[in-house]
């Protein structure tokens, strides 16, 4: 089976859409619309959420994707999409399918389907743990794993991959579910268009429903032509909207004669809906409601701004400079009626001014100066200069320096972590919290990947605030002056939804601090009294000038009839959405609550995630497979998290930066183990592994002290041989001059010699090293250490957890293995061996395992490389040798004839403690004759040598 890659589309919605899924053993969601077609059957798959419409492709001679279709319908802004793509398999032997996609971070997966052979099969969403339990029991035995990686800053990644069989066709579908979130006056849509190839049925359909009308529709692409706009078409009433997109194959064409493609780029939808001052508008279906409010025409409330920004050390260069852009603009853009004051701080704190000020044209020139001039620091004290903003707003109201009717806020920019004044956290949000006592709002940018930004968030949303990370990059300044045009016009203050006591229930959140310009609040619940013929809805707040007060009624029927016959409505869209929202608002607010509150809400968003087939935070989607008596799970896709705070602690006091990081229950392979695998009952309790015959997929390993276990191609039995090393000895195993990818292992020896024995060697350390993309990692039995660029990162084996680089994934299972995923290259497992603490004789050691070293290329070379490809071969005259449970043969190889003994030696990947047995044919004097020259050859001067 070799690998085949088809790109489908990236697809995104007010971010990118985008996800990877690796068919491998994982769990993910599945929709629940209505009754399951009899021909479903369960297919048990992880998915992990992220999301972009892609399917890669590669060997384009060999597979084709006929047909790739994208189908968005947004109702009342919650947006329903689903992606389906079609491949073929041209070619004359198995490939493989791999489906690619990225979707938003706010977005759930709800449904993944692959229909083979006419047969569908359908994801089912369990609770993480069982469906973890799920995903490592289908890897140990051998079935294929799944990848999650974060793709960028708003999108997520997802994989899956198949075996198409010649000429055989697969269908994957993908749906995932979104609230279109209204930004700075508008909700966006965005499709990432990448197939990769000319598609002979390539179609994107969106529809809108917007019962309030539409306000402006704009759709634009990076990628359009002259000729490709031909294929855009536009239509518009004042409620619905389609926008189709069908581009013929000869309008895809980048030139009349050639197959290279013009779609590469990004579609846009853009709108708005119609507003007024008014109680906004009530979707009503099937006893759930959804209610939107958006006021037009009100004035700004004045706001009270203090920007507290970290200057220390560790914000040198692009991070600094950006944000002194950031706020020279921020200022130049604030209103005469807003106070403001900045406070800088590094081990000290610094004070503008004295009080806040009002931002007047020379206040204003006197800031930017103050900015333009400041200087960077050491350290970092976060606790005293969030104190001591709240005191000068406490100081500026007491003294009525300040507008009556006005929004008071704390900014903080930082890109690090406490280590001044108070360096605890959680006290320092103890502290913050009590200080502000819920009168002011703090929003929290977290600058670059270093920052614990669950610290940050659960900071903020103590405080009424957000937090927000800022991605180190050119355009930091216009990632922070975009948060801060978010929160810039405060048009209501204290805004309470209120209906009707006895007839609603299960409301999702219905009270809010502020209201600003560009942004929308959304309510959903459900309608309890079913004898209900008028809803009712009362909004209060604060505007600039008075007391606001606003009233809506609905005829629930009338409601009901305009969304009834509607062809935009997928299923019970308000009552989807109002899980949607529910769920969304309880894992917030588990980050704010105590240990008995947090379980209480993990339960309920837990409840409501299974019941809707949601993929978040604590699901995972299943697609299984039924493989005659078992069932071959075939992907498992998760939510990923990030976490900082588990990134703080896993650093130790380096600083990094990562695209994703996030705990896993088992780190995933690209291609697990090979195409057939069984255990037999031999040796006792010892299970036996056998290859199965595959020119593609070989696994070769060196473990124990140390034994080596080649497979080759196209080759029934392993060889294996031992090395007589020195501790200390450094060892070549992997040299591939294409990849620039290289392994080299040191050898470590028993902690003594009894009675004059030989002493044993293990490989104590791994060296790892991947030219091309700037990263080593050195493996101990104690802690894996990566450098990524100039930047380092430690990770005790006493953590599970994964970080995803641009071309390469790291996956450590706690005490058990770590896997290394090199991009398109190979996939290596180190597996770590415990002995008994304080053993008189015995040390810990590591174990090395090449997955798809057929992806490495014909230049590999070193102790195991030179065996990842073709070596031709010949055992024969089998006869009886000392051991009559072991026969001696002749192997003719390299010019050699060699006596070779059968045997077994041990694979610890499914387990460290006892192995399997796998039989091979032994070469004698450290493969003297089998590998090119002798052992002592591969020595090498250093780790990365």
């Amino acid at each position: 089976m070799r690998p085949m890659l088809v790109y489908l589309l990236l697809v995104s919605v007010p971010t990118l859409i985008s996800a990877d899924f690796i068919i491998t053993e994982s769990e993910d969601h599945g929709v629940g619309y209505g009754r399951l077609s009899p021909n479903y059957r369960p297919l048990k798959t992880l998915l992990k959420k992220r999301s972009t419409n892609g399917l890669q492709y590669k060997d384009r001679e060999k597979i084709q994707v006929y047909s790739l279709k994208i189908n968005s319908k947004i109702t009342s802004r919650f947006a329903h999409n689903v992606i389906t793509s079609r491949v073929v398999n041209r070619a004359t032997k198995s490939k493989e399918a791999l489906f690619e996609v990225e979707l938003p971070k706010t977005a759930f997966i709800t449904n993944f389907t692959m229909t083979i052979d006419d047969v569908k099969y359908f994801g089912e969403v369990k609770e993480k743990e069982a469906a973890h339990q799920q995903y490592k029991a289908a890897v140990s035995q051998g079935q294929t794993a799944g990848l999650v990686k974060v793709s960028g800053r708003k999108m997520e990644k997802f994989k899956v991959s198949v075996n198409v069989a010649p000429a055989k066709k697969v269908n994957f579908e993908l749906t995932y579910e979104e609230l279109l979130k209204r930004k700075l006056g508008k909700y966006e849509m965005i499709l990432k268009v990448k197939p990769m190839q000319l598609v002979n049925h390539f179609q994107i359909d969106a529809h809108i429903f917007e019962p309030k009308g539409i306000a402006f529709l704009n759709v634009h692409g990076t990628f359009l032509t002259n000729d490709l706009e031909q294929a855009m078409v536009k239509n518009r009433t004042e409620t619905k909207a389609h926008i189709s997109f069908k581009p013929t194959l000869e309008q895809q064409r980048k030139c009349p004669d050639c197959s290279e493609t013009l779609l590469d780029g990004d579609l846009i939808i853009q709108y708005d809906v119609n507003r007024d001052l008014s109680g906004g508008d009530v979707q009503i279906v099937n006893g759930y409601f959804v209610h939107h409010f958006a006021p037009a025409n009100l004035p700004r409330v004045p706001k009270n701004v203090i920007f507290v920004i970290d200057r220390s050390f560790s914000m040198r260069g692009l991070k600094f400079r950006q944000t002194k852009l950031a706020l020279l603009r921020i200022l130049g853009d604030m209103s005469t009626q807003d106070y403001f004051t900045i406070i800088s701080f590094d081990s000290t704190i610094e004070k503008w001014r004295d009080s806040l000020v009002q931002a007047t044209p020379e206040n204003v020139l006197q800031a930017k100066r103050y900015i333009i001039y400041l200087q960077l620091g050491a350290e970092t004290n976060i606790n005293d200069s969030l104190l001591l903003a709240v005191s000068l707003l406490d100081t500026a109201l007491k003294q009525k320096q300040l507008p009556d009717r006005s929004v008071s806020m704390i900014i903080l920019l930082t890109d690090g972590d406490p280590n001044v004044g108070e360096k605890d956290p959680v006290k320092i949000q103890i502290n913050v919290k009590n200080a502000i006592q819920e009168r002011y709002s703090l929003y929290c940018l977290g600058f670059g990947f270093d920052v614990d930004y669950s610290f940050l968030e659960k900071m903020a949303l103590d405080n009424g605030g957000v937090a927000r990370r800022i991605y180190d990059d050119s355009d930091s300044a216009l990632q922070l002056q975009g948060f801060y045009n978010e929160v810039a016009n405060p048009l209501l203050l204290d805004v309470e939804m209120q209906y009707q006591e006895n007839a609603i229930s299960d409301l999702t959140e219905a009270t809010f601090r502020q209201f600003y310009d560009g942004s929308e609040i959304v309510v959903a619940g459900k309608i309890s009294d079913n004898s209900l013929d008028v809803f009712m809805v009362e909004i209060t707040a604060k505007s600039a000038s008075s007391n606001l007060s606003l009233e809506e009624e609905v005829n629930v029927t009338e409601a009901e009839s305009i969304l009834q016959y509607q062809q935009y409505i997928f299923g019970d869209f308000t009552e989807r959405l109002w899980a949607y929202l529910t769920i969304q608002q309880l894992l917030n607010q588990r980050i704010s609550a105590d240990a008995g509150e947090k379980k209480k809400l993990t339960d309920r968003a837990l409840e409501l995630s299974l019941k809707y087939s949601f993929v978040t935070p604590l699901t995972s989607m299943v697609v299984t497979k039924p493989e005659e008596d078992k069932m071959d799970v075939i992907a498992m896709a998760d939510k990923p998290i990030q976490n900082a705070k588990l990134q703080k602690q896993l650093n130790g006091g380096y600083s990094t930066r990562m695209q994703g990081l996030l705990p896993v229950q088992r780190g995933p392979s690209l291609h697990d183990f090979p195409a057939s695998r069984h255990h037999s009952k031999t040796q006792g309790h010892f299970p036996t592994l056998n290859f199965a015959s595959s020119a593609d997929h070989v696994v070769t390993s060196v473990d124990g002290d140390p034994h080596f276990i080649i497979q080759l191609p196209k080759q029934q039995n392993a060889i294996c041989f031992n090395i007589n090393g020195k501790p200390g000895s450094i060892l070549n195993l992997v040299t591939d001059l294409q990849t620039g990818i290289k392994v080299n292992g040191q050898l470590i020896g028993d902690k003594k010699v009894e009675n004059n024995q030989k002493i044993n060697t293990y490989f104590g350390t791994f060296g790892i090293e991947n030219r091309k993309i700037h990263m080593k990692m050195a493996v101990t039995t104690e802690k894996i250490n990566i450098y990524y660029n100039e930047e380092k990162i430690i990770i005790p084996w006493s953590t599970t957890a994964t970080l995803t680089y641009e071309s390469c994934s790291v996956t450590i299972w706690k005490e058990k293995d770590l896997t290394i995923m090199m991009g398109d290259g190979a996939t290596f497992i180190i597996v770590l061996h415990r002995v008994w603490k304080n053993h008189p004789l015995h040390r810990d050691f590591l174990g090395f395992y090449t997955l798809d070293s057929h992806r490495l290329s014909n230049m590999t070379h070193g102790l195991l490389g030179q065996f990842y490809h073709d070596v031709d071969y010949k055992v024969y005259n089998i006869h009886p040798g000392l051991d009559p449970e072991k026969p001696d043969a002749t192997m003719a190889i390299k010019g050699h004839n060699l006596t070779v003994t059968r045997g077994w030696q041990k694979d610890y990947r499914l387990d460290s403690k006892w192995g399997a047995n796998i039989p091979c044919w032994f070469v004698h004097n450290s493969g003297k004759g089998f590998i090119d020259g002798t052992h002592t050859d591969y020595v090498v001067s250093s780790l990365f040598d």
